[in-house]
């Protein structure tokens, strides 16, 4: 693949040197460390934070980076991670469950019938999506953000990781389960 020969360039570059080069990996990738860390923490911020943390420690491991696995792959590793210490620390789950509710709101899907009812509903199941996403644990949510959201299969998210294919599809059936009860108890409750 393309882009992989480009990043093996470039992080050749950097091992021999020209630490520079590691810009263009940002950018390659920044956008998609941010969403990541935007599911998966809830807010802006702390996203803004978690992605560029992903980025220093990826420069700080790079000299260490085997390239058997994909950089791609090592780089979600890292924002993984870093998201789950970030979810972690005591000041940020108190705020996180008292911010239950996004800080902007969820995009609308696009429909053919977009009557103000519809909207509504949309609106509301993408809140309730999203309240019941962040309820899960957090081994879980991980599993269903880098499965639903970013689509990746079972052998990169069993790389990244660091878990066998058997155990990515049982937390992923397992978020599906916990996320559909979820959304259920959170309906019934309006």
């Amino acid at each position: 693949m393309g882009h992989e020969s480009d990043d093996a360039q470039l992080i050749d570059r950097f091992k021999k040197g020209e630490t520079p080069v590691f810009e263009r990996l940002v950018i390659k990738y920044q956008d998609r460390i941010y969403n990541l860390c935007r599911h998966m923490l809830g807010n802006a911020h702390d996203a803004e934070d978690a992605a560029q943390d992903t980025f220093i420690k990826a420069y700080r491991g790079l000299h260490g980076f085997k390239p058997e696995a994909s950089f791609y792959t090592w780089l979600y590793r890292i924002a993984v991670n870093t998201c789950l210490d970030y979810k972690k620390r005591p000041f940020l789950r108190s705020v996180l469950k008292i911010h239950n509710e996004p800080d902007e709101p969820a995009p609308e899907p696009a429909s053919d019938e977009s009557s103000p009812e519809k909207l509504y509903e949309s609106k509301q199941l993408m809140l309730t999506l999203h309240k019941a996403l962040g309820m899960l644990p957090l081994k879980l949510q991980a599993a269903i953000l880098l499965r639903e959201v970013e689509g990746l299969s079972y052998s990169e998210m069993a790389e990244m990781l660091g878990i066998s294919v058997g155990t990515v599809k049982s937390r992923i059936s397992r978020g599906r389960e916990e996320l559909k009860k979820l959304m259920k108890k959170i309906g019934e409750q309006k």
